[in-house]
């Protein structure tokens, strides 16, 4: 939408704020709210009083702080209790971050918290009544150039803070509170409608996903014939697969062998080459950028490094997260985090492995046969699966289909992604706009008013 602007603006005196609406004035945070930076820990003390605390995660993922959350059980003195109690009105802010830009996210406390107290890596910022609104302030806080003031002022080398300094000094917009009150509530309206948009959104890309895996577990499974004749399996988790094909253990099928485990007090230098780790494997993709050597010396190539056509596939984290080595022009080993699988013979088609892996990953496969969770994937867990194997020539025209169906899957997929950050930015833009005075929204909250 096309909102007006003020009608007559004066300049602000802050670089980054530019001309603002002539009746705002800039203020310092301090200025305008007390601010306290708590010390409550997550830790249980002997002695403390029970309390239900209100902690980093709660403030991070919730523009709101309301009763309906689960908030974890802590402990706290009397002095802390009656400094860091929540009110109805409130603000919330991270104070530390892993990096810089990730820093002093709001949220604002919309009800009466009874024995909820502010914990620890937060700091509560209480408004004065008489000159700014929670509401408002939260959205000031959370709008694009006043959270950059945050970030400039965050120190660190491996986790960023606030001062209270820094969080004193901050700079916010006051407009009168009818006006304040106004951007809240057409903030909340504008915020609401959009974050419903993103969340439908948000919707069809699960139900892509859903499509997708139940697109290839079709295929590895029943082929592409619908009137193929059927047989039992002989595995009780798999059920029934087309007459003509078989299910011989993984190892009758293609050579396992798990990455070499990296020493690196052993590290002489004299045999370096650069090895994959899990983080470089994800699916169908292999990342080949700054990657860090070990020694393998040439009497061990054969069996870590890699080649063309090998399916590399994690041992942990995502269990069974696979991708196909592509062309290579050097010697590439992996490590211990990783499985190699290498065909042992021309009747397997790696494409058909690889969807064959998508699927048991990502229906549960790798959870059964005795075994309920498996954190770690073992070499000889791996060798023993019966995965579905069709005639070679059958496997290229399934994985050939796979190839051009998940495409088109993956290109909505994508557009649906472009859509939602599209509309993650005007929702941060709106709210930017609207708590530096650049749109004037009071004609929409009186026209609210006449409805």
């Amino acid at each position: 939408m096309n909102y007006p602007r003020y009608p007559e603006y004066k300049p602000s005196g802050v670089e980054w704020l530019g001309e603002v609406p002539a009746h705002w004035v800039e203020m310092r945070l301090k200025n305008v709210a007390s601010i306290r930076v708590s010390n409550v820990d997550k830790k249980a003390v002997e002695g403390q009083e029970t309390v239900r605390l209100c902690n980093y995660v709660d403030v991070y993922y919730h523009d709101q702080i309301t009763p309906d959350l689960e908030f974890m059980e802590a402990t706290a003195t009397p002095q802390q209790i009656e400094k860091f109690a929540l009110r109805k009105g409130d603000v919330l802010i991270t104070k530390d971050s892993e990096t810089p830009d990730d820093i002093a996210v709001p949220s604002f406390v919309s009800s009466d918290l009874d024995g909820v107290v502010c914990g620890y890596h937060l700091a509560l910022i209480r408004p004065e009544a008489s000159v700014v609104e929670g509401a408002y302030l939260a959205r000031a806080l959370a709008a694009l150039g006043v959270r950059d003031q945050f970030h400039s002022s965050a120190n660190g080398i491996t986790r960023f803070g606030l001062s209270f300094g820094d969080i004193s000094g901050a700079s916010v917009l006051v407009p009168p509170l009818d006006e304040q009150r106004a951007i809240a509530a057409f903030l909340d309206r504008e915020t609401a409608r959009i974050d419903a948009l993103i969340a439908r959104k948000q919707r069809l890309i699960e139900l892509l996903a859903e499509k997708r895996t139940a697109l290839i577990s079709q295929a590895v499974t029943k082929g592409l014939n619908p009137d193929a004749p059927m047989k039992d399996s002989g595995v009780e988790w798999l059920g029934e697969i087309p007459a003509h094909w078989n299910t011989p253990p993984l190892y009758a099928r293609y050579s396992v062998e798990l990455g070499k485990m990296l020493n690196e007090s052993r590290i002489t230098g004299d045999h370096l080459v650069p090895y994959l780790r899990n983080v470089d494997v994800q699916w169908d993709v292999i990342r080949f950028d700054d990657l860090p050597g070990m020694d393998i010396p040439a009497t061990e190539y054969q069996r870590y490094t890699i080649r063309k056509g090998d399916l590399l596939v994690c041992e942990g984290g995502e269990v069974g997260r696979a991708a196909i080595v592509g062309e290579i022009n050097s010697v590439v080993g992996y490590q211990k985090a990783l499985h190699r699988l290498r065909a042992t013979s021309s009747s397997e088609a790696p494409r058909f492995m690889y969807y064959t892996l998508y699927w048991a990953a990502n229906t549960g496969v790798f959870n059964v046969g005795g075994v309920s969770t498996i954190a770690h994937l073992t070499g000889e867990q791996l060798r023993r699966y019966r995965f579905p194997k069709p005639p070679v020539l059958e496997q290229y025209a399934i994985a050939d289909h796979l190839d051009r169906q998940t495409l088109m899957l993956d290109a909505m997929r994508a557009k649906v992604e472009s859509a939602i950050e599209k509309l993650k930015e005007y929702r941060a833009a709106l709210i930017a706009d609207a708590v530096t005075g650049k749109i004037d929204i009071r004609s929409f909250a009186k026209q609210r008013e006449v409805a």
